[in-house]
Formats: C-alpha cells, structure tokens, sequence
C-alpha cells in the first residue's frame, strides 16, 4: 500500500514536501514515481526515480523546481516542490512498478503498476 501525504495550500512561490509511505513491500526493489492530475486534465507523470536512487528523471514543466528522493530504510518517498506555480496545482499521486529495467522515461509516460492514494496541492493566492 502507497499513501501519500503532505499536500496542501501554498502560495505561488511557495514550497511543499510530498512524503509517500510504503506499507506491506519493501520499497527498495521498487522504481516510483510521482504523478498528478489537474482538474480536466490528463494524469502527467512529474518524476521518477531508480530503485538504487542513481537516475532520476523529471518532467520538463517541473525540472529545477522539483527534487524527487527516497530513503529506503524508511521505505519512504519524497518530492521537494519549489518555486511552485499555479500550474502545478492537482492531485498529485505516488506509484511503483517492480520492473527496474524499464527506464524511468517510459514510466513518466504511461504510468506504473501500483498507485497510492492521492494528495491535494493548490497553489493559490
């Protein structure tokens, strides 16, 4: 089970930490990734990391705001959001997939297997 947290109101410019807890498996062997979804709009994968934390990959609309971590011992996620934008307000959702050698590009674009619950962001004056 993924669960996300750490959503809430900022304003633009502001910055939030989205956590995403692992539950039930062991992170570790696990690519995730960080998706959203603005309200009309088409799910967007924002970032993804390798499962040995060496290769992260970003979308080009969050790319020098966004830093995508994980600390394995905690089996936990992260995503720093700088900067932010009324653009990046949405539903933002972490994932995992267990098939390491698919490059994170590719699962930016079509998604991965498991999905946590979401996490509201608004970015709003």
């Amino acid at each position: 089970q993924l669960q996300a947290s750490g959503g809430g109101l900022v304003q633009p410019g502001g910055s939030l930490r989205l956590s995403c807890a692992a539950s039930g498996f062991t992170l570790a062997y696990y690519k995730m990734g960080w998706f959203r979804q603005a309200p009309g709009k088409e799910r967007e994968g924002v970032s993804c990391i390798s499962n040995s934390r060496a290769i992260t990959s970003y979308a080009d609309s969050v790319k020098g705001r966004f830093t995508i971590s994980r600390d394995n011992a905690k089996n936990t996620l992260y995503l720093q959001m700088n900067s932010l934008t009324p653009e990046d307000t949405g539903i933002y959702y972490c994932a995992a997939d267990i098939r390491t050698s698919i490059p994170c590009g590719s699962y930016l674009k079509n998604g991965m297997h498991y999905w946590g619950k979401g996490t509201q962001v608004t970015v709003s004056s």
